[in-house]
């Protein structure tokens, strides 16, 4: 029998990051990505100009919307299994904003999401024929969230700080967040979102970690970037000597996850298909962190993290429809009720 580890759990997570909507478009063909010279599954961040004439050049091909970003599509899973959530972000003044806020209330997420100059931060995923995705990203009002407008009394109600770790790049709203969460008595989770990220920023993030992090969730890549180590064990013990709790991900070897001298390992949930691996990471938190919203064991967070993680991985995007979140529910023994129909 795993242990359980009452002192960590949590029971509302407000999460932190890139305002961002998706608007996945299925092409008939890929004569735009060949128009805009747009490299096949690549991902781009371009102007709101370039956007918006790639937009009007696909009006009237079938498109979705949806919550994006990293930490958006953490806190989106994590309403969806039923766990009390916030977000903070920041979006135009828009239509696209308005969808945005609209989306997060529907879901029951509480909307700490300020208005910017600037049009509302968009996804626009170009998805071929044959189902590879190539992105063209105008982050715009996202970042626009500047350090002096996270205050204390964002998080009365919260005893979790979730953060994506592209916010890096404003060294001081990540560290203003952190701060003043931390002050408000928070546990702070952070994922390193890519290696590229984490080896431009590696001091600085250090520090951070080491000052407030209490669980970082990494993949091989980050973790070794994190720490300079090669294999993922000797970079989990690295992590954990700068945080309470840490999780490192080893693509389908599963997940290596330490606390105080307990270690893990917890492997993968197989896919039925795998279409595409957006997204994976930031289910995964989600799975893990709603298993310490229960107050479960090490194991069965990894477990949860998995199933949510091998679920998104089946579809294009990060959305998919009730049977996928029904067998969520079922593969993990959680029980549905009518707030996840939204």
């Amino acid at each position: 029998m795993d242990a359980l580890h009452p002192e960590l759990r949590i029971r509302r997570v407000i999460g932190i990051g890139n305002a961002l909507t998706d608007m996945l478009v299925n092409l008939p063909s890929d004569s735009v990505l060949s128009r805009f010279r747009l490299p096949k599954g690549s991902m781009s961040l371009v102007d709101t100009a370039l956007q918006t004439e790639i937009s009007k050049s696909v009006a009237g091909f079938p498109y979705s919307l949806s919550l994006g970003g990293s930490a958006g599509n953490t806190i989106r899973a994590m309403a969806r299994m039923g766990c009390d959530t916030g977000f903070i972000g920041k979006v135009g003044r828009d239509t696209t904003g308005d969808f945005f806020v609209q989306a997060l209330e529907n879901l029951g997420i509480e909307p700490f999401v300020f208005r910017g100059a600037e049009r509302s931060g968009k996804c626009v995923s170009l998805v071929s024929p044959d189902g590879e995705r190539t992105m063209v990203t105008h982050l715009g009002a996202a970042l626009e969230l500047s350090a002096p407008e996270i205050v204390p009394e964002i998080f009365r109600e919260y005893d979790c700080l979730y953060v994506e770790g592209y916010l890096v790049q404003d060294h001081a709203l990540i560290e203003e967040a952190m701060r003043t969460a931390k002050n408000c008595g928070l546990r702070i989770a952070i994922d390193l979102a890519s290696y590229n990220t984490v080896e431009e920023h590696l001091g600085f993030l250090q520090r951070l970690v080491s000052e407030y992090v209490d669980i970082l969730f990494a993949n091989e890549d980050e973790a070794k970037a994190f720490t300079g180590e090669r294999e993922p064990l000797n970079a989990l013990q690295a992590i954990s000597e700068r945080c309470e709790l840490a999780v490192v991900k080893i693509g389908t070897k599963g997940a290596l996850i330490k606390y105080g001298s307990e270690v893990v390992h917890v492997g993968i949930m197989a896919a039925a298909r795998r279409v595409d691996t957006t997204g994976a990471g930031d289910f995964y938190a989600a799975g893990f962190l709603a298993g310490l919203c229960d107050g479960l064991s090490l194991r069965q967070c990894g477990t949860i993290g998995a199933i949510a993680a091998g679920k998104v991985i089946e579809v294009v995007g990060t959305t998919f429809g009730e049977e996928g979140w029904d067998d969520i529910f079922r593969l993990t023994g959680k029980v549905r009720t009518e707030r996840y129909l939204f």
